[in-house]
């Protein structure tokens, strides 16, 4: 093969990376133990898109330090949440896990496409304006960060973008970044789709059905985390809020805490509605709740296991360098072709 011939490879090589299946790209938040409402919610379909397509996955450090962090905590929590991943289904080998400042290309790319944003697209964020809480002067990383998400998602020519519908115009702000960038610098990023997850199982507070379990919660017995011990999990259900009528029967408007506890059983034990009212039928809350105990405890413990065998192994740490290569291999050959378009750079030209 001659010089010019391996010029022309070079190039084509730039103008996109070689997939076999849709690329899928989800930033995980390094942010606290992850709860039930996670889990049955979100995170078993973004472990299922592993199955048809190529998932990439990404300890979002660079978000969270947005906000204020303790660098040892925020070490502990990346690992802590990397395990965890891969404790619940996420396989290394099979998808990309890596965490998101090992990959110089994020910063650099979140710079060239801060230069094509305007601070009127970002003023209308609405996460922005809820985080901020409206202050006089909040944090610039706070007010920029969208387009570090969209550079998270160009950085790997992403087909896919799983995502909850509060987290939509996002992916559209993305999306227009891009095709700003198209059509004034040429054939540069993949525009890449949304796909809204499906509403899953919506998981509420234990303590009150109204709102979603959260991480925040100030009352620990309002959800129930994946490491959670036996006992608490137990207290946590025993102590959940349920009406006065005393049956146990699925209708969320009128039976928001039952209907939640039975949402949970449903997801977790594969029964339906009607087989657990069934089951249930002219029995008290006090024996459904038992139950429920029972199969939490049964799901939860093969997760719990596999994260104490991981997390403070060498296993993780090679897990977390061999994403963080084969991140680096896709987002160079991105970067090149980025660089290229917008005249930057001499180290990635070969005609020079």
């Amino acid at each position: 093969m001659n010089d010019k011939t391996n010029d022309k490879a070079e190039r084509m090589s730039n103008t996109t990376t070689f997939k076999k299946k849709p690329r899928v790209f989800s930033g995980i938040q390094p942010s606290g133990n992850l709860h039930l409402g996670n889990y049955l919610g979100a995170i078993k379909q973004f472990i299922e898109l592993q199955n048809d397509n190529e998932c990439i996955y990404c300890v979002v450090d660079m978000h969270a330090i947005t906000v204020p962090q303790d660098p040892k905590a925020l070490r502990e929590h990346i690992l802590d949440l990397s395990a965890l991943y891969i404790a619940v289904g996420l396989d290394p080998e099979k998808s990309i896990l890596f965490v998101q400042s090992d990959v110089p290309g994020h910063a650099e790319l979140n710079w060239i496409l801060t230069c094509s944003s305007y601070t009127g697209e970002l003023s209308r964020m609405t996460q922005f304006k809820a985080k901020s809480n409206m202050q006089e002067s909040a944090p610039a990383g706070l007010f920029c960060y969208p387009v570090l998400m969209a550079a998270d998602i160009l950085l790997y020519d992403t087909d896919i973008v799983p995502v909850g519908n509060d987290q939509k115009q996002h992916v559209e702000l993305c999306r227009d970044i891009a095709k700003r960038v198209n059509n004034t610098r040429g054939k540069t990023f993949t525009i890449p789709e949304g796909r809204f997850m499906k509403s899953g199982a919506r998981i509420m507070a234990l303590d009150d059905p109204s709102k979603k379990m959260s991480k925040s919660a100030t009352n620990i017995h309002s959800t129930i985390s994946l490491l959670d011990e036996p006992d608490k999990i137990k207290k946590s259900i025993m102590k959940a809020t349920t009406d006065s009528e005393g049956s146990v029967r699925f209708d969320p408007e009128n039976k928001q805490g039952i209907s939640n506890l039975m949402s949970i059983y449903n997801v977790l034990s594969g029964e339906s509605f009607d087989e657990i009212e069934t089951s249930f039928k002219g029995k008290g809350y006090g024996d459904f709740k038992k139950a429920l105990v029972g199969v939490v405890q049964e799901s939860l413990a093969p997760i719990q296991s596999r994260y104490e065998e991981i997390r403070y192994s060498d296993e993780l740490i090679k897990h977390l360098k061999n994403g963080s290569e084969r991140a680096n291999e896709i987002s160079e050959r991105v970067m090149r072709r980025v660089k290229e378009n917008f005249g930057l750079g001499l180290s990635h030209r070969r005609d020079l």
